[in-house]
């Protein structure tokens, strides 16, 4: 009798707790998509695994989607079409002043922040066989690469290379099929803004011999004086081409959440996200810098409700003005 009362005690216990857990999924979603980018680039392949993360971890179905990149993705997110996505910061300003070009005049302003990801480099890649080992060895009127339309990459490496002096023929496409064509001998070079090490940067050091060129220290500068990014430096250890590190420049991405998502629901998944980087990092080695002191490289969209909390209880001073509906 004794162990009769303990087992239906016991049960009750867990029904009790079982029907407390579905009710703190109320609103909850059954399922989600991660708008990230083209096949072979940094953002299809760590979009897809933290989103593969959090379907396995909260017991929802998830996954990325292949899409244009971050302005796609602002678009996508904003109007609700997609849960979350990931953008840089300089798709996201412009999409918040209302000048995405996927849908010009609208501000994307229900796109929220949710957790710091990586720094985007710019690099560029060419054959070795090519002889270009430098900007300035591109030849006038070369074909460049410079992934999907709408990407980060696509948005502010043609206006670089202007700035560099570089005349080209502008070409997009997914990371996978410029990367064949360069292979190809289509291409002359490919202009990546990618989270490093770059899935097809790594599958053509594999096949062929590539040069991976770094700007001089007056290119960076150009650079740096006239559009949104940070100086940085590739390390050496990312690709076996290169022998030293390699002068850059790059601009932080954010993972977003549609605002009107619940907000336990948004603080669970930036809870998997954020606390566990090891796993992240067997990911992607990019997510070596999602960690949760980034937290205030964002100045440019408001955060989520249920992320600000998360991070506010894990060291970050997110203000109220940078909350949405705060």
């Amino acid at each position: 009798m004794r162990f009769t009362a303990l087992t239906s005690g016991a049960v009750a216990l867990a029904l009790t707790a079982s029907a407390a857990f579905a009710q703190d999924r109320a609103g909850w979603p059954d399922s989600f998509t991660v708008g990230t980018a083209s096949q072979g680039g940094t953002y299809f392949a760590y979009g897809s695994g933290w989103a593969n993360l959090v379907a396995d971890e909260l017991g929802i179905s998830g996954g990325g989607e292949v899409t244009g990149g971050p302005m796609q993705n602002m678009a996508l997110v904003h109007t609700g079409d997609a849960a979350f996505g990931m953008t840089t910061m300089g798709p996201a300003a412009e999409s918040i002043q209302g000048t995405n070009p996927i849908a010009p005049g609208l501000q994307m302003t229900n796109a929220c922040a949710m957790f710091p990801m990586y720094q985007t480099p710019f690099s560029v890649t060419t054959l070795s066989s090519s002889g270009i080992a430098s900007i300035k060895d591109i030849p006038d009127g070369a074909r460049i690469g410079f992934g999907p339309a709408g990407s980060t990459s696509d948005t502010y490496f043609p206006r670089m290379m202007e700035t560099l002096g570089v005349n080209f023929e502008r070409r997009n496409g997914g990371w996978t099929d410029l990367g064949g064509q360069l292979q190809d001998g289509l291409l002359d070079v490919i202009a990546f803004a990618a989270g490093v090490p770059v899935p097809a940067v790594s599958q053509l050091e594999v096949q062929t011999k590539v040069n991976i060129i770094e700007f001089t220290e007056e290119e960076q500068g150009k650079i740096l004086e006239t559009f949104p990014v940070s100086s940085f430096s590739i390390e050496s250890s990312t690709y076996t081409t290169l022998e030293n590190d390699a002068r850059s420049v790059s601009m932080w991405n954010f993972a977003i959440a549609n605002c009107d998502l619940p907000d336990d629901f948004v603080y669970a998944v930036v809870d998997v996200v954020m606390s566990d980087n090891d796993r992240m990092v067997s990911i992607h080695r990019a997510a070596r810098s999602t960690l949760p002191e980034h937290w205030n490289k964002n100045e440019v969209m408001k955060w989520h409700p249920g992320a600000a909390k998360w991070f506010n209880e894990n060291g970050a001073s997110i203000a109220g003005e940078m909350v949405h509906g705060g």
